[in-house]
């Protein structure tokens, strides 16, 4: 029996420093519970989802994870972003290490953003 190689989002989790493995994981699997049918890749050195379109991205910084849904996705929803403490850029969510991870606030952005794509033909607006 052949064995199955890890995906590349997989690869990228277990490269990553071990603080950032749990936090990476957690959000990789809400971002795969979002997007079954999505293609997981590494373009730009961080790991991405895509559909017709790149859906989001996830990578490891030496304090956070951050998590890429594009900025017309994250204005939806900015102010529970940052209610729930995150800090957040034009076009990113920040999750520090060994800090809960929102799951019902990240599957929900995720979720949006596969929508847009789905429904609107959304481009990726980094």
């Amino acid at each position: 029996m052949a064995l199955s190689q890890p995906s590349p989002v997989d690869a990228y989790i277990e490269a990553a420093p071990v603080d950032a493995r749990p936090t990476l994981r957690e959000l990789a699997a809400i971002l795969r519970e979002a997007a079954p049918g999505a293609t997981e890749a590494i373009k730009w050195r961080v790991p991405v989802w895509e559909g017709r379109r790149i859906l989001y991205s996830l990578s490891a910084y030496k304090t956070h994870a951050a998590f890429m849904p594009t900025s017309t996705t994250l204005d939806g929803f900015r102010d529970e972003v940052e209610a729930a403490g995150l800090t957040t850029t034009a076009h990113m969510i920040q999750f520090p290490y060994g800090a809960p991870v929102p799951v019902d606030l990240v599957r929900r952005i995720a979720a949006a953003r596969e929508e847009d794509v789905r429904v609107n033909d959304a481009r990726w607006a980094g």
